[in-house]
């Protein structure tokens, strides 16, 4: 079932060196739509994609996203889950930063 196999791609406009996208093969704009076959195909390919960027880049962290509508800033309207490589000193505070994404809501402490 090769139509269902999703690949990954260097990010256009990365955050980091070696920001990854994992996209889904299968046209649907919504991660929640893929099938439980798709999802773990995705989750292994990320998964692959953490190694390859650890061999070649030695991160010391990682965030992995996935905007889902308008308004959680999804623009391209096509699964794809991004694999960010974060390093020391990438962000004054990296601190909760999933949670950054609505300002002011990163520090929870």
């Amino acid at each position: 079932m090769t139509e269902r196999i999703p690949f990954a791609v260097l990010d256009a406009y990365p955050v980091s060196s070696g920001h990854t996208l994992a996209i889904a093969r299968r046209h649907v704009s919504d991660v929640f739509d893929l099938t439980a076959d798709e999802l773990a195909d995705t989750l292994r390919l990320i998964g692959s994609a953490r190694d390859r960027i650890d061999r070649t880049l030695r991160p010391t962290g990682y965030d992995i996203g996935v905007n889902i509508g308008r308004d959680a800033g999804q623009t391209v309207l096509h699964v794809h889950i991004h694999v960010i490589p974060r390093y020391p000193g990438d962000c004054e505070d990296p601190t909760g930063r999933v949670r950054g994404v609505i300002p002011g809501k990163a520090r929870y402490r």
